[in-house]
């Protein structure tokens, strides 16, 4: 593999990493707003089905929206200004 093909394809790779990062922001914005707007009901159902209180229904669902907040700047973010971080080396040096 020559240089162009491994900054192909390093290019590539850092499209598909911010890609999933702005999906994974999508997902998480899509969470807040409908916990904002259906907190009440999406508790009702799931108190239902499990015995939770209010409290702990709030608390899964601030931990599952950190977990998910973690999981894209870890993930996708970081990687993605890794690579285009050699990238931009890698074309200071040519």
């Amino acid at each position: 593999m020559d240089k162009d093909e491994q900054n192909n394809l390093l290019d590539a790779m850092a499209g598909i990493f911010v890609r999933c990062f702005f999906l994974s922001v999508g997902i998480l914005l899509f969470w807040f707003v409908f916990y904002l707007l259906a907190g009440n009901w999406a508790y009702s159902v799931h108190s239902k089905w499990f015995e939770l209180s209010r409290h702990d229904f709030d608390l899964m669902s601030y931990y599952g929206m950190a977990f998910i907040k973690l999981c894209a700047f870890l993930f996708f973010l970081f990687p993605y200004l890794a690579i285009k971080l050699v990238l931009r080396k890698n074309h200071s040096n040519a």
